[in-house]
């Protein structure tokens, strides 16, 4: 039998070098390609989008920036930022987060944790706000007062006060994380001192001390999950943003809005109106308690079809 390899033959084999893994990424491009795919191997809806906003972000760009720079090469602590980012969302912390910001209505509000991140279907409140402010003016209120009860980054408030500026905008909130957040996002956005109150502590007994007489417009956007069904949430919603700013009193997602109602006469001047930003089961229950309490209510749907925003008046 012939041996499977002389002495001789072995002696003359060529050992091949270990097989070198993909090189690692240098321009832009890379790194959202590879950012991207990353992501949505773990199941992230918007892959993509959240890829481009954290890599951007990484590199000092916005998305548009990003995509006339995905040939410029980056420097180690630009991957690293980039590789890091993704790395934390990939785990479930919110994109917002990370970034610090999220965009509601055209502006960059700061974020962090213990801070609910806004959504842009509350952005429909402020619409319907706008028209409502436009009212009053035509009425002879030229400086509406408004409140924002729950205003947590202070989005809501901010923004009224900055697409409607001879109004007077009194925010709320029981979170002091809250308040310190939205008072950065006030200075950060440059909102008149004198026509923007912030305060802390209970929404509804601070806007009565604040203003004994009623506001004209009062907007809130309150936590309306029952937390029951908190289990039913996108985990890093349920694992990251605050209880306080998502979940109902006693299993009750009707509370804030019913109370809203009930206290109408003591928080709303003569002939103003509420805005309540409703979860997508709450319409039914709401209007048979104001059709039962000779209350007229509107409901507004998003552009998804939900009835999405509650309307009372005093």
């Amino acid at each position: 039998a012939r041996p499977l390899a002389t002495p001789a033959s072995r002696s003359k084999r060529v050992t091949n070098p270990s097989p070198k893994g993909p090189p690692a990424p240098r321009t832009a491009r890379e790194v959202l390609d590879r950012s991207h795919r990353f992501l949505e191997q773990r199941g992230l809806d918007g892959a993509r989008r959240e890829a481009e906003l954290l890599v951007a972000n990484a590199i000092g760009l916005d998305r548009l920036g990003l995509y006339l720079a995905l040939d410029r090469p980056l420097v180690k602590a630009e991957l690293d930022d980039a590789r890091e980012a993704v790395l934390r969302r990939s785990k479930g912390e919110p994109a917002a987060y990370i970034l610090g910001h999220r965009e509601f209505y055209g502006r960059s509000f700061a974020v962090r944790p213990g801070v609910l991140i806004p959504r842009p279907e509350t952005e429909l409140l402020v619409d319907r706000a706008r028209e409502l402010v436009e009212d009053l003016i035509v009425d002879g209120k030229d400086e509406p007062r408004l409140a924002d009860l729950g205003t947590g980054s202070g989005c809501i408030a901010i923004t009224m006060l900055l697409e409607c500026p001879t109004t007077r905008v009194l925010a709320l909130d029981l979170s002091p994380d809250a308040v310190e957040v939205a008072g950065e996002n006030a200075k950060a956005l440059e909102v008149p001192t004198d026509r923007f109150g912030l305060r802390c502590g209970d929404a509804f007994e601070g806007l009565v001390a604040l203003a004994p007489e009623g506001v004209d417009l009062l907007l809130s956007n309150p936590p309306y999950i029952d937390p029951r069904v908190g289990g039913e949430l996108a985990g890093d919603v349920r694992a990251h943003e605050p209880a306080l700013a998502l979940f109902s009193p006693d299993g009750d997602p009707d509370h804030w809005a019913r109370r809203l109602m009930q206290e109408r006469e003591r928080l709303l001047a003569p002939g103003g109106r509420a805005l309540v930003e409703l979860g997508f089961d709450q319409a039914p229950r709401l209007e048979a308690l104001a059709a039962a309490n000779g209350l007229e209510v509107r409901i507004h749907p998003d552009l998804e079809g939900i009835p999405r925003l509650l309307e009372f008046g005093r």
